[in-house]
This record gives structure tokens, C-alpha cells and sequence, in this order.
């Protein structure tokens, strides 16, 4: 039997079609492989960039665009109707960051398994042993370890807790949710326990003598020079300017995808922008007795594991694995993935990030305590993640939008606390806001699908 007769698809020969017909499907295909298509790769201009990037926002491809409009709408209405409209005031500003930043690492934790199309419940608690740890190992009455020695305790607890999760859910292929719950609960009494070494009665400090506790306290209320808080500013500014112009101008000279030269220039100067913005707030003195200023420490942690986890993800190997295997699992086993090996490693990486918020958490509340909800955090992590723009349903989303999902929760809290609300009226916005996130990432992949259109 000849080939032909054993393949109907490749013996069916094509059917007569009208010539007017095919031009209108050959149009409507290109259309819609031209939304598909990244705007950089078009547009020569930066008008055409914008005019491109238009298209796709009127296609559903809205990507930060929600969760910037809510945060304007939440800063003009608590700026307008906080007392004495202080939510503007640098010392609100600063005290608001410092507050999301837990929400933003937990968030930025939680995008590693997101975009496996996977969920990870234990990172609350995940947060909450880390931060534990930590400050018990630094306590004098205990065992006195220096900063640095807790902080790699806390961190390895985190890989292996990762690598725990990620072990039985692919190599055994249970459901993520099922596993994580359980080192949820796991986690949750681990915890419990460990809070009643030493004589605390559960509540071991930071506030203290030693200098691993002073430390461990400076994450979150420590703070950089004025001056060299400029300085270190405009060295990173000019770092990533110089680093992002000479890439896209090495691209354009290679024949590569690049975007034009004055988006470059735009991105560049809205870094700068930023830059000052931050350092300028900060630098302003938000002590109502003596002097307060400069730049917190965890701002520059925020921005470290951006960094980090940013270039990790978008420019590796295996970051390109994530998001393939987010996509389609079976079209990157297909590929020569690994996905054991990927898989295993997202869980420990969102698990190491939990433990670095459960550093900072404990930091801000200047020790430890059976009051610490890991239920809550987790959560949070989650409606970060996906009001930031990370789709609960794999293969897309950036480590940025852990930090602008944080924001908006973080802006949440610190607007109801200036009017002197309870946590009842921010778990109701939250759930508002995460609910429009979900809807808006189901209707834009609805509206992008092949076919959507026709099927809705």
C-alpha cells in the first residue's frame, strides 16, 4: 500500500475553492496572525509601536494596563478622602511600600508556579517558618547565630520545603493543590512548635541587644544615606540605560528584533523618572521628632529579586522552559524538556522566594508570633500575582506583576487604615479587585483564541 493510500490527509486532494473566498480567509488569517504578533517586531517608530500596540489592546491583549488604571483610581480616591489627604505625604508613600513589599515578594513567589499552571498553598506558611526561623536563631537566649547564618537557615528550609512539593507532584503527578495544602497544615504546626523554643511564650523579639536581631530588624526599617542613595540611584540607572541601549542597538546591527531606538530612549528616561521620584520621596525627613530620610533597605531587596527573577525568567533557558511548558506541556515534552527537572525547580524557587517575604514580614513586625496567617499571606500571594496580570492558567505572566499586584493590595490596606478601618472592608475590596483581574484575563484569552469571536 502506497504512502498516499495510507494518509487520507495527505491523499484527500484540496477541494475547489472560489478565488474571492480564499483571498477573504488568506486577509482574515493574516489579521489575525498580525495580533499575534509582539508589536516590536512591526514597528520601526514609535508611532507605529503605539499603533500596534492599540491594535492588541482592542483585541483583549490588555497586559499592565488594568492594574495601572486601578492603581490611579485607588491613589485619587484615598488621597481624596483620607484625613488631612495625607495618602501623597512621603512618609504615607514610603510606609506603603514598605507594607506591599511582603505582598510583592509573596506574589513574585507565587508567579513561578503560576506559569506552570500550578498553585502553591504553602507559601504563607512557607513565609511564616522561614521568618521563625530566623529570628529564633539570632535570639542570645537561644542560640545566638550570626544574621547571615539565620538567613541561610531560613532559606534552605525553603528549598527544601520546594523541593518536597515539586518531588511529589511530578515525579509522583498528584495535584498541586492537594500537596501544598497538606505542607500547608504541615508547615502551620511546624511553625507552632518552633515558636516555644527558648523563653518567649511564643513571641521571640528582634527588638534586642545582639546584633543579628539589630540586623534582621534593619531589613525593613533600615534605611540608605540620602546622599548615596542618590548616587547608588544614578549608578543603576546608568547601568541598566547603557545595558538596554547597547543590547537593542546590537540587535538592530544584526538584523534582530529590536524596538525603535526612541522607545529605548523613552524606557530609559521613564527609568530615570522613577529613579529620582523614589529617592527624592524618600529622601524627605517623615520623623515627626528628629530626622528620618533616605532610602529603605527593602526597597533595594524588592529591586534585587525583580532583577533577579526577571532575567531568570525572560532571559534563560530555562525560563523559556517555564513559560513552553506553561503553554503547552505536551508540545515541550515533545521539545526535549525536562519538565521533572522544571517543574521541581519552579516549586523551589517559589518556595525560597516565600522564605525571603518571611524574612522581611518578620522584620516589619520585629519578631514573631502565632498571629502570623499564613492562610491570609497566601492568598494574597495569589490575588497579587493575578491582579499584577499573571494568568492562573499558565504560560503567561512577569515577575513585575507580583510588585504592581502587591501595590495595589498594599494601597488597599494603607488607604482602609488611613480612614481607620478593620481588615473586614480590605478582604471585600481585594476579592473585588482579584475578581475583575480573573475576568479580565478570561475574556482577553477568549477574545484572543483562534476562533473566539466565532464561538462566544
Amino acid at each position: 500500500m502506497s504512502r498516499l493510500e495510507q494518509d487520507p490527509i495527505v491523499a484527500t486532494p484540496p477541494p475547489e475553492v472560489d478565488e474571492r473566498e480564499l483571498q477573504l480567509d488568506l486577509t482574515s488569517a493574516a489579521g489575525a496572525a498580525a495580533l499575534e504578533v509582539p508589536p516590536e517586531i512591526l514597528a520601526q517608530t514609535l508611532g507605529e509601536y503605539m499603533r500596534a500596540w492599540l491594535v492588541r489592546l482592542r483585541s483583549g491583549e490588555s497586559g499592565v494596563l488594568p492594574v495601572l488604571v486601578g492603581l490611579v483610581v485607588i491613589t485619587v480616591v484615598f488621597q481624596a478622602i483620607s484625613p488631612n489627604h495625607v495618602f501623597l505625604s512621603a512618609g504615607n508613600l514610603v510606609n506603603l511600600f514598605q507594607q506591599s513589599a511582603i505582598f510583592m515578594v509573596l506574589g513574585m513567589a507565587e508567579i513561578f508556579v503560576l506559569l506552570l499552571g500550578e498553585i502553591d498553598l504553602s507559601a504563607g506558611f512557607m513565609a511564616g517558618i522561614a521568618g521563625v526561623i530566623a529570628v529564633q536563631a539570632v535570639q542570645p537566649a537561644t542560640i545566638g547565630l550570626p544574621w547571615w547564618v539565620a538567613v541561610l537557615l531560613a532559606i534552605t528550609m525553603g528549598i527544601l520545603v520546594g523541593a518536597f512539593n515539586g518531588g511529589l507532584i511530578t515525579l509522583l503527578r498528584l495535584p498541586s493543590f492537594v500537596v501544598t495544602l497538606g505542607t500547608y497544615l504541615i508547615l502551620n504546626g511546624l511553625m507552632l512548635y518552633l515558636l516555644l523554643l527558648g523563653p518567649f511564650s511564643g513571641y521571640p523579639s528582634l527588638i534586642g541587644p545582639a546584633d543579628g536581631q539589630k540586623t534582621l530588624h534593619e531589613l525593613m526599617w533600615g534605611t540608605i544615606d540620602p546622599g548615596l542613595s542618590w548616587v547608588v540611584m544614578g549608578a543603576i540607572v546608568a547601568g541598566l540605560g547603557v545595558s538596554l541601549w547597547m543590547r537593542d542597538s546590537r540587535r538592530r546591527r544584526s538584523g534582530l528584533v529590536a524596538p525603535p531606538p526612541s522607545l529605548t530612549l523613552l524606557k530609559i528616561g521613564m527609568m530615570a523618572l522613577v529613579g529620582v521620584a523614589v529617592v527624592a520621596i524618600c529622601d524627605v525627613n517623615r520623623a515627626a521628632i528628629g530626622t528620618l530620610s533616605g532610602v529603605p533597605w527593602v526597597i533595594g531587596i524588592v529591586l534585587v529579586i525583580v532583577a533577579a527573577w526577571g532575567l531568570l525568567l525572560q532571559r534563560t533557558r530555562y525560563g523559556r522552559a517555564v513559560y513552553a511548558i506553561g503553554g503547552n506541556p505536551e508540545a515541550a515534552r515533545r521539545a526535549g524538556i525536562s519538565l521533572i527537572r522544571v517543574r521541581t525547580l519552579a516549586f523551589i524557587l517559589c518556595s525560597v522566594t516565600a522564605a525571603i517575604a518571611g524574612l522581611l514580614y518578620v522584620s516589619y513586625l520585629d519578631g514573631a508570633s502565632n498571629n502570623i496567617n499564613g492562610g491570609q499571606l497566601v492568598l494574597f500571594a495569589v490575588a497579587a500575582a493575578v491582579i499584577g496580570g499573571t494568568s492562573l492558567f499558565g504560560g503567561r505572566g512577569k515577575v513585575m506583576h507580583g510588585v504592581l499586584g502587591g501595590l495595589v493590595i498594599g494601597g488597599i490596606y494603607n488607604g482602609m487604615y488611613l480612614l481607620g478601618l478593620d481588615i473586614k472592608p480590605q478582604l471585600i475590596a481585594t476579592g473585588l479587585v482579584l475578581l475583575a483581574a480573573v475576568t479580565i484575563d478570561a475574556v482577553s484569552r477568549r477574545g484572543s483564541a483562534p476562533g473566539g469571536a466565532a464561538h462566544a
